[in-house]
This record gives C-alpha cells, structure tokens and sequence, in this order.
C-alpha cells in the first residue's frame, strides 16, 4: 500500500527507513502514546501476564542500551510528541563541564517497578491479573453448522 501524504492508520509497513520515521513523525499523539512502550522486568512479566507497557512519569526503569547501561532510575519527564523520556539523575557532560539531562527512546529501557496512583492503570493490571476483558464485547452468535454438531 502507498504512504499516504501525511499519516494513514492503514498503511502496513515498509523496509524503507524513511517511511518508518515518516510514520512515527507525522503520527498523532494517541497513537505514538501506543509507540512510548517499554519492556517489563521478568518478575513483573510473570506476576501480571504482559510484556510491555507504556511509560509513565514516577515509573522506575533500568537502561539496557548504550552508553548508561545497567543504570537505575525514575522517569522524571515523558515527551509524547518526540518519542522520548527523561531520567532522574543520570547527566551527559558536556566538553566544557556543563551538565544535561539525557533523553532516551523507551525501546531501550525496562521498567522494573511501575508508578501506581493512576487508577484506570491500576484497574487495567487487575484485569489483566484475573483475565477478564476490559472491554464489553458479546460472544459471537453460534452458526447453524455448530449447532447441527
């Protein structure tokens, strides 16, 4: 399918990185909300049954990439609109001395212990725990093929 002009929810994908990037950059920001996802730490993985969960402020996260890997700590900032997050207390230095704030893609991190005061996250995890669907879809009726067996 062609890559439309600006964004198409039903384009597929493509090998070409340009048209990657083009996605992720004109998308709007309810869908890269779903592309700040982060991997959970295996006894979390476990305990709650999901591999990967959106990035929150206050939630705590281990860097697995790079120059900062093996480091520990609290997303300070989350910037939907550039895919990116900040974390508490871990500064580049510049050549003159001067410290930043470092920003990551949250591909290259994992959470280890997520924030709890938001409630409809909350509710989601004990879903999720218990097995029921968040959603109020019905069963699909039986076909006449089904009932004649």
């Amino acid at each position: 399918m062609k890559m439309k002009s600006k964004f198409s929810k039903t384009w597929n994908s493509s090998k070409q990185p340009r048209k990657q990037i083009k996605f992720r950059a004109n998308a709007p920001n309810h869908i890269k909300r779903t592309l700040m996802g982060a991997m959970l730490d295996k006894s979390l993985r476990e305990k709650h049954g999901i591999k990967k969960i959106s990035v929150r402020k206050g939630d705590e996260v281990k860097i697995m990439r790079g120059k900062f890997s093996g480091k520990l700590g609290k997303v300070g900032m989350v910037d939907v609109k550039n895919l990116r997050i900040q974390i508490d207390g871990i500064q580049r230095t510049k050549k003159a001395g001067e410290k930043l704030e470092t920003w990551f893609h949250p591909s290259i991190v994992r959470i280890i212990s997520f924030e709890g005061s938001d409630r409809k996250r909350m509710k989601r995890w004990k879903n999720i725990e218990t097995g029921k669907s968040t959603t109020n879809i019905k069963p699909a009726k039986k076909t006449l093929k089904e009932d004649k067996k």
